[in-house]
């Protein structure tokens, strides 16, 4: 099997909120919509595409563990995460858990769209001495 691509679908109540969020302050672009029922998002690095689909009245029944997205993080590896930091807080945007270190290396911040997915940044620095 060679793996050529990937995406994440999350089912949402409210997709174009989504897009705008994951547009405005994570560089993705729209490259297909059906208005808002159906929105992929996309960008021209490694990133994983961001499938949305809103959830309908004539959608199937939620599954018996309950409404997505719930307890749902995005997690994206990224360069510069300082810097990416300073630019989410000039835009306003919603940071859920400001930037800080985990006692193994890894820098993380964390945001939070308006259907509730939380989009995680990382970035692996060493701690001194490893």
């Amino acid at each position: 099997m060679n793996i050529t691509a990937s995406a994440v679908t999350l089912h949402v109540d409210d997709a174009a909120a989504s897009a705008t969020f994951f547009t405005a302050h994570l560089g993705f672009r729209e490259v297909v919509s059906l208005g808002e029922e159906f929105i992929c998002l996309s960008r021209d690095d490694e990133a994983t595409d961001i499938v949305l689909l809103q959830r309908s009245a004539e959608a199937p029944p939620e599954p018996a563990y309950g409404r997505g997205p719930r307890n749902v993080t995005v997690t994206f590896t990224v360069t510069a995460i300082a810097d990416e930091h300073a630019r989410l807080r000039r835009e306003n945007a919603p940071i859920t858990t400001p930037l800080r270190q985990k006692p193994w290396g890894e820098w993380v911040l964390q945001l939070t769209d308006p259907n509730g997915v939380v989009v995680e940044l990382v970035e692996w620095v060493p701690p001194a001495g490893a």
